[in-house]
């Protein structure tokens, strides 16, 4: 089969886990190909791919069943099944004739889904020097993809392809690197420690359909990967390896057999895990590609991940355990200067809400509200903004619910809105008022129909039984309204103004050492002027 499989198989290695197959296989059953027989089979034809055991992860799974004589069944949904390499040219076989595929669409999608579940765990302001290793076949063409997307997601890559292919394919993906101003590295170039001026490395020099022993120039840079295990022992940061599909060198389905081969700290998965990937050890497990229709999955009873929203790849397996403590972000932003400031806090919070939404930031008109009742235990919760002018920030809410009781009995408040995407945080405190019946007459009936029902059913912050108690009045109310034009607002719903008397806005910085701008109210010849003042971080 051509590279068509292959990177099909790819892009659902990546979610669920990796194992190769062997040419030898392809050789031994011409009558798959649709292509001439010389033709190296896809790389997936190693197998497609498994239920995942993530929580988060919703599985898409056909009815219990085997392919054929397949050895490795689909498993439980909490577990993942791993093909062999007859099993996966069973799978490649079918996905080849009717499926349409290109070698280089496959190629691309293969590529595109190792770059994305790098940038899932490997941030470029902490991992950014990257070295693609590069085989002849089409798990270098893969790296090759990689390091251009790479490129286009902020890491600085660098390419060793030491036995380039000369086919129109793979001269196009270095012609594309090439006008990028990659930079390409012969293996002589290579420092004996990669770990000096690399932060990812990259391996994508052979698939599944490797066998046998590699050979020059494979074997020194397969090599240079298994040192630094030893390097590690004596540095602090080693690089991470990141493997496609298969680490290479390892066996199709036995895996690191002597046990002295590639650790990679991260497995990008196309198509299905095979067998060898049940030796993988590594904290980071993806599966990259969604092109596989269900036809196929119920076809060979395949159970599949679904995809989160537009992601190309998904993670297999439980994330590792994570060092609390060591959690840490090193802020790369712009300067935010005294002199850069609008005059009136009002303009400068629209100018930064305006950056949000251009950045298409989910919800940026989300923002913690804090509140503290006649008690002083503070409690806070997730708002959403729906106005903001002279007057103050607006929003609505329940006047039954926690917060009212407490905006009651103490009529101050903290809001807060984090965009993550740039850095930027900004707190706004003062008093706080409700906000007049027209005014959120007119802001409820502006509201989806669902919405209405859903303020009306909702005694926010009582005790339910149970979910089934919501729908079925959501049901009730909904037959009530179907036949009258105008949904009356209930009266203990309304909105909420906080007047500002302080803000605070936040840009994060390198080294913690952030930019925090102070505005508060200040007298000045009977006027009232905003006094503009640097905090330290």
């Amino acid at each position: 089969m051509r590279r068509v499989l292959c990177n099909s198989r790819k892009m659902i290695w990546s979610l669920l886990a990796q194992a190769p197959v062997s040419l030898a296989y392809y050789k031994s059953s011409p009558s798959i190909y649709k292509t001439k027989p010389s033709t190296p089979l896809n790389r997936f034809s190693s197998g497609f791919l498994a239920p995942i055991s993530t929580p988060a992860i919703r599985v898409f799974c056909s009815k219990p069943g085997k392919v054929g004589s397949m050895a490795s069944s689909v498993l439980n949904q909490g577990s993942i099944s791993y093909l062999t390499q007859r099993e996966a040219a069973e799978v490649d076989e079918t996905l080849m004739g009717p499926l349409g595929f290109s070698v280089d669409q496959l190629m691309e999608l293969a590529g595109l889904s190792v770059a994305t579940s790098i940038a899932e765990v490997y941030k470029p302001s902490e991992y950014n020097r990257v070295l693609a290793i590069c085989g002849p076949g089409n798990n270098g063409g893969d790296g090759l993809v990689a390091a251009r997307h790479l490129y286009h997601f902020g890491y600085k890559p660098f390419v060793c392809y030491p036995k380039r292919t000369q086919k129109p394919l793979y001269s196009g993906l270095v012609t594309q690197l090439e006008s990028l101003s990659i930079p390409f590295l012969s293996v002589d170039e290579l420092p004996v420690d990669l770990s000096k001026d690399f932060d990812i490395l990259v391996d994508a020099m052979f698939g599944f359909s490797f066998h046998g022993a590699p050979r020059p120039p494979f074997d020194e840079l397969i090599q240079k990967l298994i040192n630094l295990h030893n390097y590690e022992q004596v540095q602090q940061k080693s690089p991470v390896i990141v493997s496609v599909d298969i680490p290479s060198g390892w066996h199709v389905e036995e895996g690191d057999v002597g046990g002295e081969g590639i650790k990679p700290d991260m497995l990008v998965s196309l198509t299905a895990p095979k067998l060898c990937a049940k030796k993988f050890s590594g904290p980071h497990h993806f599966l990259g590609g969604r092109f596989v229709p269900p036809t196929i999955a119920e076809k060979y009873k395949l159970c599949l991940p679904q995809y989160p929203g537009t992601s190309m790849c998904v993670r297999i397996g439980k994330p590792p355990q994570i060092d609390i403590s060591a959690l840490r972000e090193n802020y790369i932003s712009p300067e935010f200067r005294e002199e850069q400031v609008e005059v009136d806090p009002l303009d400068q919070f629209r100018k930064w809400f305006d950056d949000a939404v251009a950045a298409n930031l989910k919800e940026p008109n989300a923002m913690a509200l804090s509140t503290t009742g006649k008690d002083g235990k503070p409690s806070s919760r997730m708002v959403l903004l729906k106005g903001v002018d002279k007057g103050g920030f607006v929003w609505y809410t329940n006047y039954e619910s926690q917060k009212a009781r407490e905006l009651s009995e103490n009529p101050h408040a903290a809001l807060l809105f984090y965009w993550d995407g740039l850095n930027r945080q900004v707190r706004v405190e003062g008093s706080v008022q409700k906000v007049s019946e027209e005014e959120s007459e007119q802001y409820f009936h502006s509201r989806p129909r669902g919405s209405q029902i859903g303020a009306i059913v909702s005694k926010q912050s009582t005790v339910v039984p149970g979910r089934h108690v919501l729908h079925q009045q959501y049901k009730e109310l909904e037959e009530k309204y179907s036949k009258e034009g105008l949904i009356p607002k209930p009266k203990h719903w309304g909105g909420y103004r906080l007047l500002p008397n302080r803000y605070e806005f936040w840009q994060g910085q390198t080294s913690r050492l952030h930019d925090r701008l102070e505005y508060s109210p200040q007298e000045i010849d009977g006027k009232l002027v905003w006094k503009i003042v640097r905090l330290a971080p």
